[in-house]
């Protein structure tokens, strides 16, 4: 399988493992994509890492498959019926690229070693956080074969680095080194080629180990409150966070009472 699941204690890392083709997703990696993150989500774990094997993060969308598409029949049955947005309130199916239509209940890291373009920049974009190679790069490269963007990229590029940059980068299809990404806040940590998932885990491990009502409270309202007025978003705030504070807040201020965190140690909390 060209998809695993890799656990340690609180992290779980899913790695995208198709060196041959850098990673470029086809239905069958797509499916399993889902399921792993779909695991995930329904496990103990509380935050996700998420890796391409082999110096790739990923190639986008596999253009050998996209290829078998040229049939007008093949594709309305294998990309339209198939993938279309339903009608009303259902659920969406899974996206080309697999998981980039779901909405996890807890954080997820990307972890960045050479391209994530096309479709494997969305991917990247899906996620909470990027940590990138130095060497790493994102990039529009779909853009010289005449293939969309159907997995978010336009939709979160722009809320990432303005609707002007997001229009340059889309429409040019250029390469984007990971310095770049690092100044636009396409990515928040540059580390050293080969380091990429090591730096991504031990944020993770940062992540898990504090008091996770609180973690997941704060994070469902910055994502929830995009686009609302400062009244909305403050009352999604408040709703998100009251029982945070009620169930693990005033126990930690008891702790601090007590000592806990002193003089800037915050190795035991």
């Amino acid at each position: 399988m060209a998809v695993r699941i890799e656990k340690d204690g609180d992290v779980w890392t899913i790695v995208n493992d198709r060196p041959e083709a850098r990673n470029a997703v086809d239905p069958e990696t797509a499916n399993a994509l889902v399921a792993a993150f779909e695991a995930f989500d329904d496990s103990d774990a509380k935050v996700g890492v998420f890796y391409g094997a082999g110096g790739a993060f990923c190639g986008g969308w596999d253009l050998k498959y996209a290829s078998t598409l040229m049939d007008r029949d093949a594709f309305e049955h294998e990309l339209v019926d198939q993938l279309a947005f339903p009608v009303g309130s259902a659920p969406a199916p899974r996206g080309p690229m697999g998981p980039s239509r779901m909405e996890l209940s807890k954080p997820v890291i990307a972890a960045i070693e050479g391209p994530a373009v096309a479709g494997g920049m969305e991917l990247a974009l899906w996620c909470d956080i990027r940590v990138m190679a130095e060497t790493a790069y994102l990039g529009v490269y779909c853009r010289r074969w005449g293939i969309t963007l159907v997995d978010g990229g336009t939709v979160r590029l722009p809320r990432l680095v303005g609707q002007g940059k997001a229009l340059e980068i889309t429409l040019t299809g250029r390469k984007v080194p990971a310095d770049e990404c690092y100044q636009i806040g396409l990515c928040e940590k540059i580390v050293p080629e080969g380091g990429a998932r090591e730096a991504a885990e031990a944020m993770a491990r940062e992540i898990a180990r504090f008091p996770q009502e609180a973690v997941l409270a704060d994070r469902r309202s910055i994502i929830e409150t995009r686009g609302m007025t400062v009244r909305e978003g403050l009352k999604v705030e408040w709703a998100n966070g009251v029982d945070a504070i009620r169930n693990e807040g005033a126990g930690g201020a008891a702790r601090f009472r007590d000592g806990a965190g002193r003089s800037g140690d915050f190795s035991k909390i």
